[in-house]
């Protein structure tokens, strides 16, 4: 039966204090009120910097048994790099902490900057790299360097599980069938992307899981989602998984703390199943 996860990118958040958190509640007790209330999380710390495996244990221990969260990728890699030359880059992101994630890795997602147009080599290339399982991941993570030396690094996952992987895109140059051939050709789902108009929103399936981000509807990062336009949302998100898609959906509207109540709001109209 196909999964219907909704969370929001992100945890911690100055302005959720006294809003969505309570007043009072200690700074290192937010992930677990979070995640008691959604049903995954998108990890954003890992786009800046990369984190550490006590970290990526931490999170996983204070989180429910049926809880997954969605990694982001290194700006290294995407945004610096641009994919291109990234395999040591890769190796210490995977040696990084998140195989102790273990049964709770999610998908990892991938976003582009706006100055990266579509190239169909560059991009096929990136996608060679990726592992597909944990095993997979172990064995890259292997390769890493000396920025993730000593108890900075993990190479060993606890079991072999799948990996999915998503790709987020900011340039008019993808919005092409050629990108999403290429995307099926490599069992990588294109990022469903809401951004008030400014980058593409492609809604076209491309692996077995669809990846939703909602930056905002009207504006970007700060406007919240209407009734309307969550039952629009909801709509969807039920055809993909009765299509047979699980369906990860993640609010990135925090600016002015909408995120949370917006993704509450969506989980109570597709149900946590």
């Amino acid at each position: 039966m196909s999964r219907i996860r909704v969370g929001i990118s992100g945890w911690t958040y100055a302005g959720w204090r006294g809003d969505f958190y309570p007043r009072g509640l200690v700074q290192s007790r937010e992930l677990e009120y979070a995640a008691g209330r959604l049903t995954s999380i998108e990890i954003n710390g890992s786009f800046y910097s990369l984190q550490r495996p006590t970290s990526y244990a931490a999170w996983r221990d204070q989180t429910p048994d049926d809880f997954v969260f969605a990694v982001k990728g290194g700006r290294f890699i995407t945004h610096m790099k641009k994919l291109a030359g990234v395999e040591i880059a890769l190796a210490n992101f995977f040696a990084s902490g998140v195989l102790a994630l273990g049964e709770k890795t999610g998908p990892f997602l991938w976003q582009l900057p706006p100055s990266l147009g579509f190239d169909a080599q560059r991009l096929a290339a990136f996608f060679e790299l990726l592992p597909r399982t944990s095993a997979q991941a172990a064995r890259v993570a292997a390769g890493h360097d000396n920025r993730v030396a000593g108890d900075r690094a993990l190479t060993k996952a606890d079991a072999d599980r799948p990996l999915r992987h998503a790709l987020e895109v900011r340039h008019p140059t993808f919005a092409t069938p050629q990108t999403l051939a290429l995307l099926r050709e490599h069992d990588v789902a294109m990022v469903v992307a809401d951004t008030a108009g400014r980058w593409p929103l492609i809604e076209e399936p491309t692996s077995d899981h669809m990846y939703v981000r909602l930056h905002g509807d009207i504006e970007l990062y700060t406007s919240g989602y209407t009734e309307g336009a969550l039952d629009r949302w909801a709509e969807k998100i039920r055809g993909w998984a009765a299509s047979g898609h699980d369906v990860f959906v993640y609010f990135d509207n925090d600016a002015k703390g909408f995120a949370p109540h917006d993704a509450i709001a969506l989980i109570e109209r597709v149900g946590r199943r």
